[in-house]
């Protein structure tokens, strides 16, 4: 959120004083000097009225001419609390640091501490003034804030905020407006500044602020800035959480008609519903029927804010159901209203609404119960239909939410089967082409998913020569990590799945040995131990075919390194063993598997603390002899 520019959206009005004003000024700028030092108030009002017409005529220029005269200095002792011009000097300070070349000028002439101390007067108005005067210096300075954190301003600006909090009268929400709007200057931009107010407890504060004076458009406004500036922080969220915010903000929002105020809620709200207890707090408090109202009311709209609301607002919706709480109580066991208008999104020819409801059935589809549920009731369908529709130059972002929704939807076992006899791998194979990250990344997984313990379907699958050589493709795809470790995954799924000498003869015809080799080599234990169980199945069943691909790979040495390191999990060093038997069969595996000298490391496993794997190795050893 961009700061609150200091005091006033418009630009310093700029014009060139005349000759006789310039002279005036001068003789102010004197005079001002020498009744500093009298202290005859009657004067120094006159002088500082006077400085006050001469900065709204034309504050830049003005503004020049106090740095030039060396005056700011002795404001620094004009700022008592006994003197009846403070409120005057303060209010001098103020316009001057409208500029933004006179902040550090201020900070520099010591004005800061004084500033801070005028912050326990009683007088409103001098309170008022100092206010816009430490607001403005700190806007956009680092100098500025600094200087306003050592002297302690921000704690005694809370004080003042908790203690005035309740008093309705308009002079009241004018300071309450401008001390909140000098702590989002002191703040914005600077997460330990931010962090600070945090800590002192401002949020509650501000809260209470919101729901006391939501009548005062200003005040409102400031509250919200300062709420966009602090709940990026996740130190934030937790406090906020446990105040009433929500159902503020959506009682707020449900009287909001302009499209920038709702703008500046829905900037609050994004961030504020990453956390799970808010998300539930908003659509208790109602937020979701106001977001679904607004999808209603823009839908067919080609005006700009409108499809900007839009967006807003559905994007929003799919932020709200990525808690588990917020998205059950809003599935309903699937007869819910907000469910069932989500689904109808999916039809609606708005990218947009597609798209969002694409991902709402992603997110809804988090857990057994509703996936069954939601297959049960034909959404598969409703996905393959909006998968076809986005075929051809399609939308990417589409094609990648309804292929999630997909993937997720195939999880539950009693799912998969169902998922392929309505076509879904065919829907899916029709993206092979994609030559997008994101759509490839779900597009594997939603295949892998679906041939999980489907031995038929894996063979079907493995046969086609078309997306076994797009896998060996993909394994290579190195600047796309995500796509490089599925391919890999799918490649040893469709074997271990499959189990048939056809799935392996095309994969090695493909190229694909080498790329399993390698995937034994990986960082993550799962993906070592699919390759493994793989390489061995293709050993045990097509061993004549692989072998050379096996061979140039240097599985046997891959296998000795694997033994032989200690931080190898005990399913990947008893896979290594069954693959080495395996092997045995292969004459030039067989002399690589003696060259390399593995009784040694076999015959310490025997000892291996994990029973299986040192039964493995007795077995295996007794290979190894036999065959030596």
């Amino acid at each position: 959120t961009a700061p609150p520019a200091p005091e006033t959206f418009a630009a310093p009005y700029r014009s060139s004083l005349s000759g006789r004003n310039m002279d005036n000024l001068s003789d102010t700028l004197k005079k001002l000097k020498i009744t500093a030092v009298d202290r005859t108030e009657d004067s120094l009002e006159g002088c500082l009225d006077c400085l006050l017409q001469a900065l709204a005529q034309n504050n830049t220029g003005t503004s020049e001419k106090i740095q030039g005269s060396g005056i700011l200095q002795l404001f620094a002792d004009l700022l008592t609390p006994q003197s009846s011009c403070t409120a005057k000097v303060a209010n001098i300070i103020a316009e001057v640091a409208k500029n933004e070349f006179m902040r550090i000028p201020c900070v520099e002439a010591g004005l800061i501490s004084p500033l801070v101390q005028l912050l326990n007067s009683k007088d409103q108005e001098v309170l008022l003034q100092t206010g816009r005067a430490l607001g403005n210096i700190c806007y956009d300075s680092h100098e500025g804030r600094s200087a306003v954190d050592q002297a302690g301003g921000a704690q005694i600006v809370i004080d003042h905020l908790r203690s005035l909090c309740g008093i309705t009268d308009p002079a009241n929400e004018k300071l309450l407006t401008v001390f909140c709007g000098m702590l989002m200057n002191y703040s914005n931009e600077n997460d330990s500044l931010q962090a600070q107010l945090i800590n002192m407890g401002v949020i509650p504060t501000l809260v209470k602020l919101l729901g006391i004076h939501c009548q005062n458009a200003a005040l409102t406004e400031m509250c919200l800035v300062a709420f966009g500036n602090l709940a990026e922080l996740e130190s934030s969220k937790e406090q906020f959480a446990s105040t009433n915010i929500a159902e503020e903000l959506v009682k707020l929002f449900k009287k909001q008609i302009e499209h920038d105020k709702r703008e500046m809620i829905f900037e609050v709200l994004a961030p504020l519903a990453e956390n799970d207890a808010i998300k539930l707090q908003l659509v208790e408090s109602g937020l979701v029927e106001c977001l679904l109202e607004i999808v209603q009311q823009k839908v067919d709209s080609d005006k700009e804010d409108d499809i900007a609301e839009l967006k807003t607002a559905s994007d929003l919706m799919v932020l709200l159901l990525l808690g588990d709480e917020s998205m059950q109580k809003l599935f309903e066991g699937g007869k819910g209203n907000v469910f069932q208008k989500v689904l109808s999104w999916i039809p609606s020819s708005n990218h947009q609404l597609q798209l969002a409801g694409a991902l709402a059935i992603a997110n809804f589809a988090r857990n057994d119960g509703n996936c069954i549920h939601m297959v049960d009731n034909g959404i598969v369908e409703n996905l393959m239909d909006l998968l076809n529709r986005h075929v051809e130059d399609g939308n990417v972002t589409v094609q990648h939410a309804a292929l999630s929704a997909l993937r997720n939807l195939a999880i539950p076992v009693v799912n998969k089967g169902k998922m392929l006899s309505a076509g879904v791998t065919e829907a899916v194979l029709k993206f092979l082409k994609s030559e997008m990250p994101p759509v490839q990344f779900k597009l594997l997984g939603t295949l892998r998913m679906l041939i999980d313990a489907q031995a038929e379907a894996a063979e079907q699958l493995g046969k086609n020569v078309k997306l076994v050589e797009r896998l060996v493709e993909w394994c290579e795809a190195k600047d796309h990590a995500g796509v490089m470790g599925e391919s890999n995954r799918l490649l040893s799924a469709l074997i271990r799945h499959s189990k048939s000498k056809d799935v392996i003869k095309t994969i090695v015809q493909s190229g694909g040995i080498k790329h399993l080799v390698t995937m034994a080599t990986s960082e993550h234990v799962i993906m070592q131990n699919e390759a493994l169980v793989a390489l061995a199945l293709i050993a045990a069943l097509e061993l004549g075919t692989a072998e050379k691909d096996l061979e140039s790979a240097k599985l046997v040495r891959i296998l000795h390194r694997l033994l032989a390191d200690e931080r190898s999990a005990p399913e990947i060093k008893y896979n290594s063993m069954v693959l080495i038997c395996a092997v045995m069969g292969s004459e030039s595996l067989h002399k690589e598997v003696q060259d390399l000298a593995f009784l040694d490391v076999v015959s310490k496993l025997r000892s291996h603390e994990n029973k299986s794997v040192a039964q493995q190795a007795s077995l295996t050893e007794q290979r190894l002899t036999v065959e030596s």
